[in-house]
Order: structure tokens, then C-alpha cells, then sequence
């Protein structure tokens, strides 16, 4: 943040960006946005997305948990990595080991809550 803009009430913020032509808007109900390249997926979950329009541009702002998924040949499965932490909570909260944990984090795309609740329930 430049060091003129600390202390700008939101208000004032919405207001300036209005009268330099910019949009802001947040786009609800985002589950996960994928950026694919030619040898990776990285695939953000939990994501807030924000669209920012300015001057016939779109550009968007995500936030979240990043995971990487290698991408290989259509004969080897891809390598999806999950943080610590949701491997961690799903083990504590399930008494399962890592291997099921990551298993069924990688049936629940990610979501630690789903994937406590499939351990639990099957």
C-alpha cells in the first residue's frame, strides 16, 4: 500500500475508484479457480475472487489455499499436494492416517470439512 493511502476511509476509497472509472465488485459463491499451465495445475480453494474494472479491463484478485497438482502423461495420475495443516485436522478429527486423510481430501477437492465427514460417515 503507498504510503499516501494509510488512514483512506472505504468510503473515500469506493468513491475515488468511482470517479477514475474503476469497478469493484466480489464475485460470490467461488468454490476454486484453476490456473493451468503447460506442466502444473495450481488450483486455489476456499477462493474470494474480486473483479476489478478499470478502462475495458478485467482483472480479478483471488485469495485462498493454493494447492499444485503436477501435470504428467494421461498414464500417471497427477501429484496433488494439500496443506499441512488440512491433512493435519483431518487426522486429528478422524483418528485416520495420513495416507486416508490425503485420500479423501483428494475425493473432497480439497475441502478439509467434506472430507472429515466422508471418513466419518463411510
Amino acid at each position: 500500500m503507498a504510503a499516501g493511502m494509510r488512514g483512506v476511509n472505504p468510503r473515500q476509497m469506493q468513491q475515488a475508484m468511482k470517479k477514475m472509472g474503476m469497478k469493484q465488485t466480489d464475485i460470490k459463491n467461488v468454490t476454486e479457480v484453476i490456473i493451468r499451465t503447460n506442466n502444473k495445475e495450481i488450483v486455489i480453494t476456499n477462493a474470494e475472487v474480486t473483479l476489478i474494472e478499470m478502462q475495458g479491463s478485467r482483472n480479478y484478485q483471488i485469495a485462498g489455499d493454493e494447492i499444485t497438482r503436477e501435470l504428467g502423461t494421461a498414464s500417471a495420475p497427477a501429484t496433488v499436494t494439500f496443506p499441512a495443516e488440512d491433512i493435519e485436522l483431518v487426522m486429528s478429527q478422524t483418528g485416520c492416517d495420513k495416507e486416508k486423510a490425503v485420500k479423501a481430501l483428494e475425493d473432497a477437492k480439497g475441502q478439509p470439512a467434506e472430507a472429515i465427514l466422508k471418513i466419518m460417515t463411510s
